[in-house]
């Protein structure tokens, strides 16, 4: 474990401001400074605001990172820090200081891909966890399957041709009234609700790992409305478990079409969707049922986090790579 570089990684991609110390695959510290409730009065997070809380919050997370895993700066193999996909001005503040300080440290910088953040998320918590994996990342701007042939070897098998799963989550949730984030407020609502009450439709059928979720989004809407003007509304509880049905159906689904198609013996999966209770049991039966391994942060380190962007980065450092003093963000980053 020694012999493991230490990595100070910061994720500033969309609106969590977050920074880890790690050490091959021991996190010595993990904190986040979430905005939630800052965007939550405008029912979704606004880019401008978003910067803002980020430049606020990094210095202060990182000292409390370096201080909780007992780290002099000094000590640190390489600073890592989100480059993309996410929010352009989000992605700036994080890059930028990390760079600064790894210049100024003079450590080794990297720029990692928040996609492969998620990829590597397990890898923190399962030893066993690694390639010929299908993963399924769903997040609230990402929804795709990639085929890890080894670590650094991607296919993207499918992604969303529209909104992504967490977005549709967020859309929706603010339609019904109930609050932002929208994926953890459905969650909470569809506790004890009947998932066959009413059945939404499953989008592209004919088309085995790609994603479309607006349909969906228009067919809740029109239901309510119409629902709602005839007096026959079904209770929220019924109503939020059948969209959240709608929605994990078609993640599972798709996720153990590229399982079969690619004979992975494995599945492993990342972003803030996937700490959906529905989803993680539904993935748990899927799995058990096919025989398959199944790697499942916790819910923690499904959503956006520092360690994740270290645990990256450790690998991309272990094989020399470095990124260059004048590199930017790349706010339309694509994994594969």
């Amino acid at each position: 474990m020694s012999e493991s570089p230490l990595i100070l990684g910061l994720e500033t991609s969309c609106d969590e401001t977050a920074a880890a110390v790690v050490r091959g695959r021991e996190v010595l510290s993990s904190v986040l400074a979430s905005q939630v409730d800052v965007h939550a009065r405008f029912g979704g997070v606004v880019p401008e605001v978003a910067a803002r809380a980020h430049v606020e919050a990094i210095r202060s997370l990182t000292h409390r990172a370096l201080r909780d895993a007992g780290v002099h700066p000094v000590d640190l193999d390489a600073v890592a820090a989100t480059r993309g996909p996410g929010l352009a001005g989000a992605l700036m503040v994080g890059f930028a200081y990390g760079k600064t300080l790894a210049w100024a440290l003079g450590k080794t910088f990297l720029g990692v891909d928040h996609m492969e953040g998620h990829l590597f998320a397990p890898r923190l918590e399962y030893a066993d966890y690694g390639p010929p994996a299908v993963v399924i990342l769903a997040s609230g701007g990402h929804s795709q399957i990639v085929h890890m042939r080894d670590w650094g070897d991607y296919e993207t098998l499918g992604s969303t041709i529209d909104d992504a799963a967490g977005e549709a989550f967020d859309k929706l949730a603010r339609f019904l009234g109930l609050g932002f984030p929208g994926g953890p407020a459905i969650d909470r609502e569809s506790e004890g609700g009947d998932p066959k009450v009413v059945s939404f439709p499953r989008a592209l059928a004919d088309r085995p790992y790609d994603f479309s979720f607006s349909g969906l989004k228009t067919a809740v809407t029109t239901f309510v409305r119409r629902a709602h003007h005839e007096g026959s509304l079904p209770p929220m509880p019924d109503l939020c478990a059948s969209v959240q049905e709608a929605i994990v159906d078609v993640l599972v689904a798709k996720t153990f079409n590229a399982v079969e198609a690619v004979g992975a013996p494995a599945v492993a999966g990342g972003g803030g969707v996937l700490a959906n209770r529905r989803l993680r049991e539904r993935l748990q039966a899927e799995a058990k049922r096919r025989g398959v391994t199944l790697f499942l942060p916790s819910p923690a380190m499904c959503t956006d986090n520092g360690a994740m962007i270290a645990a990256a980065a450790s690998f991309r450092y272990e094989r020399g790579e470095r990124t260059a003093p004048d590199a930017d963000i790349d706010s339309s980053m694509y994994l594969g």
